[in-house]
């Protein structure tokens, strides 16, 4: 099997290893040989971009251990969903640079939670500073951006996409040849980076559900192959869970990546992770849900398949699938 050329993409750094969008996260993955590290943006009060897989930040901060900011706890509807937690938007950089992060599972990664407590919220700029380190040093690693709830934070007047564009132009990052690939779940975000750079950008997709911004759609609809066709319109790969590519009860492959391809689109997976709890039943250990099943296989059935990347927590061990 030929592999070397799938994009290893660190999913929110080395996630598996060190609590998430961290800058040690970040680090380690590329460390371990990522070919693109994954961050998460969303918008602080002040308009600064900073590394969250959400904006409620509960899970994964040590927010609702601080007093002094109790009564910032609050319901707020996200995306048509009621969200109850500590937002970002209600916190101006210096406050959210007092916060440490967490980990997220740690009953599946006790490993991982040894580190709570030692780590801050990354900014994108500080993103942008490692990355740029690594590169003088000879270590090229990609990125690989996602604006998490754009529609939202531009009616709050917390747009993501200028900022962001701005700051990857001010990185050298603009043609489309560059390293860098910009993903989101809505359409109209993607349609407005579309007008703003030369850069890859990618419709993320996931089974029975569809972007919050076009209630006519859903993404089911949109991997089809008049679907991919419009997509393609606009965006340069899809970012889909492995359900679309492979059946998730017997592993077969799906035709998801042959319609991409023959619409002119890459397919990029999410998400590998090692543990039971994440594997398709076919690669589940007998072990409970955080014993490591068999990712390798995992990895050999995605490629197979005919994905060109893969989105994981553990990007240590699909290199060592990939043979890398």
């Amino acid at each position: 099997m030929v592999a070397d050329s799938t994009l290893v993409i660190a999913h929110r750094g080395a996630s598996g290893y060190r609590p998430e969008h961290t800058l040690e996260s970040y680090a380690l993955a590329v460390e371990m040989g990522a070919d693109v590290i994954e961050p998460d943006l969303v918008s602080t009060a002040d308009g600064v971009l900073v590394a969250r897989h959400e904006n409620e930040i509960s899970e994964t901060t040590d927010v609702a251990e601080r007093a002094e900011f109790a009564d910032r706890r609050t319901t707020k509807t996200i995306d048509g969903r009621d969200v109850t937690g500590w937002f970002t938007e209600d916190f101006s950089l210096a406050e959210l640079k007092t916060l440490r992060a967490k980990e997220r599972l740690p009953a599946l990664r006790p490993d991982s939670s040894a580190y709570d407590g030692r780590f801050e919220i990354p900014t994108f700029d500080e993103i942008l500073a490692l990355v740029d380190s690594l590169r003088q040093r000879g270590r090229t690693v990609g990125l690989y951006p996602e604006t998490k709830h754009p529609s939202y934070f531009r009616q709050l007047g917390l747009p993501l996409e200028e900022p962001l564009v701005a700051a990857l132009d001010a990185a050298g990052y603009s043609a489309a040849d560059d390293p860098v690939w910009l993903q989101s779940f809505e359409v109209d975000n993607l349609r407005r980076l579309d007008g703003m750079t030369d850069l890859r950008l990618v419709q993320l997709a996931m089974p029975g559900d569809g972007p919050f911004d076009h209630s006519d759609l859903s993404y089911e609809a949109m991997m089809t192959p008049d679907g991919l066709r419009e997509v393609a319109t606009y965006a340069d790969a899809v970012g889909v869970a492995k359900t679309f590519v492979l059946n998730p009860e017997t592993a077969a492959p799906t035709t998801l990546c042959a319609d991409a391809h023959a619409a002119g689109l890459d397919v990029h997976v999410w998400t590998v992770r090692a543990e039971n709890a994440f594997l398709l039943p076919p690669f589940r250990s007998d072990g409970g849900d955080a014993a490591p099943g068999d990712l390798d296989a995992e990895v050999r059935a995605l490629v197979a398949a005919g994905a060109d990347g893969l989105f994981s927590d553990h990007p240590d061990l699909v290199l060592r699938a990939l043979g890398r």
